[in-house]
């Protein structure tokens, strides 16, 4: 006869005590349903294969713009604590007073940055 293991949850019902192996298949199949598909590492290959063959000519693109991303990061999280520094040093009366701009003149930053933006755009489509 098999021991008893006390089993959580609310229903009460004991289950039996499972060896090394079963123990592992039971807890792969209370993982997540896409670890529980894919236990065998011949399957996360067969996957893996796929997925390089469906997107392997856009890769270097992505590889490129994760590359730029992180670079840009961490340059805005230099800039932001070389500002933050910056202002510990700075006091308000230190620090320049800010023109009021008018709305003609919010709207037309805005314009020049939207065909800013565009012309770069269409510029890396062209790429």
């Amino acid at each position: 006869m098999m021991p008893i293991a006390p089993r959580g949850g609310n229903s009460g019902r004991p289950t039996p005590a499972l060896p090394g192996r079963a123990k592992l298949t039971r807890m792969l199949t209370t993982a997540p349903a896409l670890l529980a598909l894919f236990d065998a590492p011949i399957q996360w290959v067969v996957i893996l294969g796929i997925g390089l063959l469906l997107f392997g000519s856009r890769l270097p693109m992505v590889g490129r713009n994760i590359g730029k991303s992180i670079t840009e990061f961490k340059k805005g999280m230099k800039d932001a604590t070389d500002e933050a520094s910056e202002g510990e040093t700075r006091t308000l009366s230190e620090q320049p007073a800010r023109a009021q701009l008018t709305s003609k003149e919010i709207e037309d930053i805005q314009e020049r940055a939207t065909q800013e933006a565009l012309r770069r755009l269409k510029a890396e489509q062209q790429k």
